[in-house]
Protein backbone atom coordinates (compact mmCIF):
# COMPACT_ATOMS: atom_id res chain seq x y z
CA UNK A 1 0.00 0.00 0.00
CA UNK A 2 1.16 3.60 -0.90
CA UNK A 3 1.78 6.22 1.40
CA UNK A 4 -1.30 8.34 -0.63
CA UNK A 5 -3.41 5.00 -0.50
CA UNK A 6 -2.72 4.86 3.47
CA UNK A 7 -3.77 8.88 3.48
CA UNK A 8 -7.25 8.54 1.65
CA UNK A 9 -8.39 5.42 4.12
CA UNK A 10 -7.48 7.37 7.16
CA UNK A 11 -9.37 10.23 5.72
CA UNK A 12 -11.73 7.95 4.59
CA UNK A 13 -12.34 6.49 7.87
CA UNK A 14 -12.19 10.15 9.31
CA UNK A 15 -15.41 11.27 7.24
CA UNK A 16 -16.98 7.81 8.02
CA UNK A 17 -16.89 7.73 11.75
CA UNK A 18 -17.32 11.98 11.85
CA UNK A 19 -19.36 12.26 9.08
CA UNK A 20 -20.27 16.43 9.77
CA UNK A 21 -16.25 16.90 8.98
CA UNK A 22 -16.06 17.55 4.97
CA UNK A 23 -12.74 16.74 3.73
CA UNK A 24 -11.05 19.96 3.15
CA UNK A 25 -11.96 20.25 6.85
CA UNK A 26 -9.13 17.92 7.27
CA UNK A 27 -5.21 20.01 7.47
CA UNK A 28 -2.29 17.59 7.16
CA UNK A 29 -0.04 19.46 9.49
CA UNK A 30 -2.95 20.81 12.31
CA UNK A 31 -4.20 18.17 15.29
CA UNK A 32 -7.04 16.32 14.09
CA UNK A 33 -8.94 16.02 17.54
CA UNK A 34 -8.59 20.02 18.19
CA UNK A 35 -9.00 20.94 14.51
CA UNK A 36 -11.76 18.83 13.83
CA UNK A 37 -13.72 18.60 17.31
CA UNK A 38 -13.40 15.33 17.62
CA UNK A 39 -13.63 13.36 20.81
CA UNK A 40 -11.34 10.88 22.04
CA UNK A 41 -14.19 8.13 21.69
CA UNK A 42 -14.14 9.03 17.62
CA UNK A 43 -10.53 9.36 17.39
CA UNK A 44 -10.25 5.43 18.84
CA UNK A 45 -12.82 4.43 16.62
CA UNK A 46 -10.60 5.98 13.58
CA UNK A 47 -7.38 3.86 15.25
CA UNK A 48 -9.77 0.72 15.51
CA UNK A 49 -10.66 0.96 11.72
CA UNK A 50 -7.60 1.76 10.30
CA UNK A 51 -6.18 -1.43 12.33
CA UNK A 52 -8.90 -3.80 10.95
CA UNK A 53 -8.22 -2.24 6.96
CA UNK A 54 -4.32 -1.98 7.94
CA UNK A 55 -3.51 -4.38 9.96
CA UNK A 56 -1.18 -1.98 12.02
CA UNK A 57 -2.38 -1.43 16.20
CA UNK A 58 -1.57 2.16 17.37
CA UNK A 59 -0.78 1.45 21.16
CA UNK A 60 -1.99 4.43 23.74
CA UNK A 61 1.74 5.45 24.05
CA UNK A 62 1.76 6.46 20.57
CA UNK A 63 -1.09 8.46 20.40
CA UNK A 64 0.56 11.59 20.23
CA UNK A 65 2.99 10.00 17.24
CA UNK A 66 -0.49 10.12 15.45
CA UNK A 67 -1.99 13.46 16.23
CA UNK A 68 -2.34 14.99 12.87
CA UNK A 69 -3.34 13.57 8.99
CA UNK A 70 0.98 13.85 8.05
CA UNK A 71 1.97 11.98 11.32
CA UNK A 72 -0.47 9.46 11.03
CA UNK A 73 0.48 8.61 7.55
CA UNK A 74 3.53 8.65 8.40
CA UNK A 75 3.13 6.33 11.77
CA UNK A 76 1.25 3.73 9.09
CA UNK A 77 3.70 3.75 6.70
CA UNK A 78 6.41 3.05 8.95
CA UNK A 79 4.76 0.24 10.88
CA UNK A 80 2.77 -1.47 7.60
CA UNK A 81 3.23 -5.01 8.08
CA UNK A 82 5.75 -6.41 5.17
Amino acid sequence: MTQEEIKKAIIGQILEIAPDIEEHDIVADKNLQRSLEIDSFDFLKILTALNAILGVEVPEKDYAKVDTLEHMTQYFVKNLPQ
